[in-house]
């Protein structure tokens, strides 16, 4: 059970780290990918998996942080790209829901990364709301020379999902699905989502299940809640949960080729 999306770098972490993550593998957790969405916080994500067994970490400008991309991100990037801990480039993609970066400067900054990606040779790991149109139209070009990528926190349509997994994409489903109100409609296409393509995330601290009995006393989402969202999704896809546990693990040791 590999937690694919972890924010471990939020200051919502600050005060107990070590605990969060000890948590976490004391839960069963076997593994933990933490998310890198800018520059500065890519540079964390990787010290924070330098220093925990069985951590890796993702590089890359989120883009809400896309205004702040330049050549020399593409250098920072790069240099990250060559630890041994950084094992995807990413958070990159699109959001025009928020438009905290134009989009024209998140179109930008999102090629550049695929283009990066390309070059290296690494998987990349996207970000894409309200936007799924121009998000494919951009990255279509680059599947060919990528090995592979996932969309992490999906929460699009049926139909989005099935244009994504016809392009090879991986998809990342986090505690989204547990949501009696927002999640329903994610709920109802998990089946659609071959096991092979199905990775799963908490996207901690953000997100926590809204289902989970008896109710943590903090509103903060942790990695050792993962069990309960792998479980929900094992029930409504029909799956016997060892199982899904160990294909998922599968499905990571493919796209990111971690051993753990």
């Amino acid at each position: 059970m590999f937690d694919i999306g972890l924010n471990l770098t939020s200051s919502q972490f600050a005060k107990d780290r070590d605990e969060v993550v000890a948590r976490a593998f004391a839960a069963g957790v076997n593994g933990l990918l933490l998310t890198g969405t800018n520059l500065q916080e890519s540079e964390h994500a990787q010290r924070l998996a330098q220093g925990f067994e069985h951590c890796w970490s993702t590089a890359g400008v989120h883009p809400h942080d896309s205004s702040h991309w330049s050549d020399e991100s593409a250098g920072t990037l790069y240099a990250l790209a060559k630890t041994a801990e950084v094992v995807a480039i990413g958070e990159c993609g699109l959001d025009f829901n928020r438009n905290f970066s134009t989009p024209a400067e998140q179109e930008r900054a999102f090629t550049a990364q695929l283009a990066l990606a390309a070059e290296l040779g690494m998987p990349v790991f996207m970000h894409c709301r309200d936007a799924h149109e121009r998000f494919l139209t951009l990255l279509e070009p680059w599947l060919d020379k990528l090995p592979g990528a996932v969309l992490h926190c999906f929460t699009g349509s049926r139909q989005e999902a099935i244009e994504c997994l016809d392009r090879g994409l991986y998809l990342g489903i986090t505690g989204w699905v547990c949501d009696e109100r927002r999640g329903l409609e994610l709920r109802e296409l998990l089946p659609v989502i071959p096991a092979d393509r199905l990775l799963v995330e908490t996207d901690a601290p953000y997100l926590l299940p809204r289902d989970m009995r008896p109710k943590p006393a903090s509103r903060r989402n942790e990695p050792a809640y993962l069990g309960h969202i792998v479980e929900r999704i094992a029930h409504w896809r029909g799956e016997e949960l060892q199982w899904l546990d160990a294909q998922t693990d599968e499905n990571v040791r493919r796209l990111f080729g971690v051993r753990f």
